[in-house]
């Protein structure tokens, strides 16, 4: 291999030779002088070109991997792996919605939200259930107690979502979906360990991988699921630790996995020795009465299915509690994660949970939810197929609480149409978001209607659509 000058150190006396090799590189990475991907010189000739010991070779490598930007191929070398940095987009989106939490939410569309309304929070419920919590359990209501969870809120979950077929054991009470996720991903992903994600899916777990500092692999959705051919062709080519996915309306394409999908992704995981966190995000909430509520983790034979449920998406963001259920051989390392990261969720909060859920309250909560949600999908399917049937694609959710819209004009992007909205107080989710490379999202967004009642959904609907038409002029 013909090494080019740029490769070359000049040594001082007092930093390590390794320590030095490997900061050149890392600025050579960071400079772009070598791109994402790259791969570096072979070991044998770098040593040869560098004048080197072949182990201070060796160990600069190594220092890179550690330090994320590096990672390896066994048999074919060592390659060069540029750290992601948030985006002046991604800036500007989250410095919006900060100012829009300041100021007059009253008269704003959020098309953004993902969470209940308020005026839909069972507030009055849920403070009775607070007080006889308190009635009954006085000041121990109030103190910390197993790191595991509530023992009563493990075992009504276990007996009302799954009729008694899990060890209580195994459930671990979390603060929601993102810090199940993230203890997950700690306890089954080492630095450049590789990670298929699907593409697009949900920013807050790619952020997690990145932290991880994973190498992310995408596949693209199709209808019913990632293209399994794509999958697969990943799963032959890298030692692949996990799959991440959101079995039911996938965030943010709302598409939901077929069993048939389901069923072959399992057998490709016991094949290729990798394992699935499921994110069961929404599943509560379908209309539509061909979608079978079938998660990967019923189908798990071979207990390789970490699944991840939050109570915060639909119920009471505020209260920030959800659960895990995983795999035995990572039963351990998840407990002790969860218990590096915060101890305990909270014990008033735990118990309200519980007796919610115990007394019925939680499922006439799904109810009264499901009917008021029925309506807002049926409005703006309506309105997105009359107001914008020339300006987008879209694939029909079925349930959740968004939909995701393809642009068919070639010069309009989302980041151009969500600026464009934020200055008439609309507010949508560009694709960028959703995607390692941001450019990836230029042509979709997200619109939800969880924060929207229906004179809202149907005047920004009409926005969206003059402001579409007044991009083509």
């Amino acid at each position: 291999m013909d090494i080019k000058e740029f490769f070359k150190v000049n040594f001082e006396i007092e930093v390590p030779k390794y320590v030095q090799i490997a900061n050149n590189l890392k600025n050579l990475i960071e400079t772009k002088v070598i791109e994402d991907g790259e791969k570096l010189p072979p070991i044998r000739d770098y040593t040869e070109f560098l004048k080197v010991n072949k182990i201070t070779v060796v160990n600069a490598y190594k220092k890179l991997q550690q330090e994320g930007f590096a990672y390896q191929k066994v048999g074919s070398g060592t390659y060069a792996k540029k750290k992601e940095v948030v985006s002046t987009f991604m800036r500007e989106y989250s410095n919006t919605f900060k100012r829009l939490s300041t100021g007059n939410l009253e008269e704003a569309i959020d098309f953004a939200g993902e969470t209940t309304g308020e005026l839909l929070f069972p507030i009055k419920d849920f403070k009775d259930i607070i007080n006889k919590v308190l009635d009954r359990d006085g000041a121990e209501a109030l103190v910390s107690q197993n790191p595991l969870g509530y023992e009563n809120l493990r075992k009504t979950i276990n007996k009302v979502f799954w009729g008694n077929d899990l060890d209580n054991e195994d459930i671990l009470i979390v603060s929601g979906a993102q810090q199940g996720i993230d203890i997950a991903s700690k306890a089954i992903l080492n630095i450049n360990d590789n990670v298929i994600v699907e593409k697009p899916t949900y920013g807050g777990a790619l952020s997690v991988f990145r932290w991880r500092r994973a190498n992310i692999f995408e596949v693209d959705m199709e209808e019913d699921g990632v293209n399994i051919e794509s999958f697969e062709k990943v799963l032959k080519k890298n030692k692949i630790s996990c799959f991440y996915t959101m079995s039911y309306f996938q965030n943010p394409t709302g598409i939901s996995y077929s069993l048939e999908k389901k069923k072959k992704i399992m057998e490709l995981a016991q094949k290729y020795d990798f394992y699935i966190i499921e994110d069961d995000y929404l599943s509560e909430l379908i209309y539509d009465e061909s979608v079978d509520y079938i998660p990967f983790k019923w189908l798990d034979k071979n207990d390789r299915v970490v699944y991840i449920k939050s109570f915060s998406k639909i119920f009471l963001p505020g209260i920030r509690i959800g659960y895990i259920v995983s795999p035995k051989i990572f039963k351990e390392s998840i407990q002790n994660s969860k218990i590096n990261t915060d101890i305990a969720t909270s014990s008033l909060m735990q118990r309200a949970l519980e007796m919610y859920i115990a007394e019925g309250k939680w499922k006439e909560n799904i109810s009264s939810l499901s009917i008021e949600y029925r309506k807002r999908y049926k409005l703006m399917t309506r309105l997105i197929d009359s107001e914008l049937k020339d300006s987008v694609s879209y694939n029909k959710p079925g349930g959740g609480l968004s939909f995701y819209l393809t642009l068919r004009d070639e010069h309009i992007t989302s980041k151009l149409l969500f600026q464009r909205l934020v200055k008439k107080g609309v507010y949508i989710t560009p694709g960028a978001l959703f995607f390692r490379n941001i450019k990836d999202g230029n042509k979709t967004f997200r619109i939800g209607f969880s924060q929207t009642d229906k004179d809202k959904i149907s005047k920004g609907l009409k926005i969206i659509r003059e402001e579409l038409e007044l991009c083509r002029i």
